[in-house]
């Protein structure tokens, strides 16, 4: 792959990205959210254990002291609590409240159903999604 083409895939990545925030932006409104925090309640995943606030900095990419700006924005909301966590008792785990969940179901379906990736088939989006896990995995150079 040349430059022009490696340019223009980050490119195309950069515009998908605006767009999709740019489709979600009242859909995340609507609920008195901004897009840094409606992406910090869908890094929560209510299958999973809650997240510690070290884990949550990782999957959002940010500084400690950014995190705890969006996390007490979700607390005022009613969306997230700050709770010990029960494997260390020395740090703090982010819980999904109720509100929080239906929330964030809400922003992830409407989000999905806005985003230019949904324009693309099965097979389509099988593929982007192997070659976007090759990207982003440690080995592949995207970390």
């Amino acid at each position: 792959m040349g430059q022009t083409d490696l340019e223009a895939v980050v490119r195309a990545n950069h515009e998908l990205f605006m767009r999709t925030g740019d489709r979600a932006a009242d859909v995340v409104a609507r609920h008195r959210l901004t897009l840094a925090t409606a992406q910090a309640l869908w890094a929560i995943d209510p299958e999973e254990a809650p997240p510690s606030m070290t884990v949550m900095t990782e999957r959002l990419h940010c500084n400690a002291p950014n995190l705890s700006f969006v996390t007490k924005q979700l607390v005022e909301r009613g969306l997230v609590e700050r709770a010990t966590d029960p494997h260390d008792r020395r740090s703090r785990v982010v819980v999904l409240t109720d509100e929080g969940r239906r929330v964030r179901a809400e922003i992830i379906a409407e989000t999905l159903e806005r985003t230019p990736f949904a324009a693309l088939d099965g097979a389509e989006l099988r593929e982007l999604a192997r070659l976007l896990a090759k990207v982003l995995a440690p080995a592949g150079g995207g970390a």
